[in-house]
């Protein structure tokens, strides 16, 4: 078992103490993370989002820092600000919460359409820019952003700009039966975060993310990541279609999620598990498409059907 495989597992492991099931979920966030990507979930109140990333900041080992987003929140009260020191007559840096590995922007979508643009530089650049001096954010930085999908009222709709800035979108939905079962038996009288361990830290995660990077992804399987994406541009359904940072993305969570599986190079079975948690949230639905009652994740369906799959490399050895 590779490196990344065995970490992912750790991580894993130590996370579903808190988080019960959600085992596919967990994984597209530790893909996420690997990835070097951010993530959206879109999920309704109460189903574990923010215990969610302070269980990962433990296991990760890494700095975690969380900003609820409300109307009134200002750019500086994320990024930072300068303020007069009267004793030293110097401007003074006070760091805003951006300073971290982790920053979970909860319920982000509250906040002005200012304010939420403030997190682009910093998901994008890794690095804010404050009264014109540009500092760098710690590596890893990534931001796990929360929304809730029902709540219309004192909401601002993100922009395109900033939905196509996060690797995926996902949701965890309520637990089953059983599972909410054995999380009242187990975490019903206070969430026990103390048994969570460290399983890595920022550098090595940092060295993780190079090494998934190096996995192989031959000319067949891009080309199918490629024609994917091209055929979402061309959809009849969509008014928008992925841009080439959803194929970026969609490559670099291939990696990730082959490497997690013991593998150094991607099938195409990879790039499918990822279509919906990578493109979803990058489409826009024409008018009578809502109308017709389709979603993102229908026409996904219907591109995966019709773009023909390469071959994976044990169907090319077996075909020898």
């Amino acid at each position: 078992m590779s490196n990344t495989a065995r970490t992912a597992e750790q991580i894993l492991r130590e996370t579903q103490k808190i988080i019960l099931g959600k085992e596919h979920e967990i994984k597209l966030i530790i893909t996420a993370i690997l990835a070097d990507g951010h993530v959206l979930l879109e999920d309704l109140p109460g189903v574990g989002k923010t215990t969610l990333v302070k269980t990962l900041s433990l296991a990760l080992g890494c700095q975690s820092r969380r900003v609820q987003f409300v109307p009134d929140l200002l750019p500086s009260d994320i990024c930072g600000m300068k303020i007069y020191n009267q004793k030293t007559g110097d401007f003074q840096l006070i760091q805003g919460p951006v300073m971290t590995n982790l920053l979970l922007a909860d319920e982000i979508n509250r906040a002005i359409p200012r304010t939420q643009s403030a997190l682009l530089e910093a998901m994008e650049e890794r690095q804010v820019t404050i009264d014109g001096e540009t500092s760098p954010l710690p590596s890893p930085f990534l931001v796990l952003a929360t929304q809730n999908p029902v709540e219309a009222e004192s909401t601002f709709r993100l922009p395109a700009a900033q939905l196509d800035r996060f690797l995926v979108c996902l949701s965890l939905g309520y637990p089953q039966e059983e599972e909410e079962i054995r999380m009242l038996q187990t975490l019903g009288d206070g969430i026990p975060y103390e048994t969570v361990q460290t399983v890595t830290n920022a550098a090595e995660l940092t060295q993780l993310q190079k090494e998934a990077a190096a996995v192989h992804v031959s000319d067949a399987v891009a080309g199918y990541i490629v024609a994917l994406t091209q055929a979402t541009r061309s959809h009849k359904a969509l008014s928008m279609g992925a841009s080439p940072r959803g194929s970026r993305s969609l490559y670099r969570a291939a990696k990730v999620w082959a490497a997690i599986h013991g593998r150094d190079y991607v099938m195409p079975e990879d790039v499918q598990t990822l279509v919906q948690p990578v493109l979803a949230h990058r489409l826009v639905l024409t008018g009578e498409a809502r109308f017709a009652g389709k979603t993102a994740a229908s026409v996904l369906q219907e591109i995966l059907a019709g773009v023909e799959v390469p071959p994976s490399k044990e169907e090319l050895f077996r075909g020898r």
